[in-house]
């Protein structure tokens, strides 16, 4: 479980760093790691679910930083 945990993070900073995030992709994408971290963590429903909750947050804000960013 650690590995995909690992995957999906390199693959969130990938994005990051290509450039190629939104508030949407970012949202998406940060729900997706934040679910997989909350279930390797917790290892039960609630904690994937706050995982992807706060996954999705931040993953948003981020994206759309980085957009913000991109148009100045």
């Amino acid at each position: 479980m650690r590995k995909v945990v690992f995957l999906v993070m390199v693959g969130l900073l990938i994005l990051n760093i290509s450039g190629c995030i939104t508030a949407t992709t970012g949202g998406l994408a940060g729900a997706a790691g934040g679910a997989v971290a909350g279930q390797a963590i917790g290892r039960n429903t609630k904690s994937t679910l706050i995982g992807t909750g706060v996954g999705g947050v931040i993953g948003a804000i981020t994206g759309h930083i980085i957009k913000k960013r991109q148009q100045e």
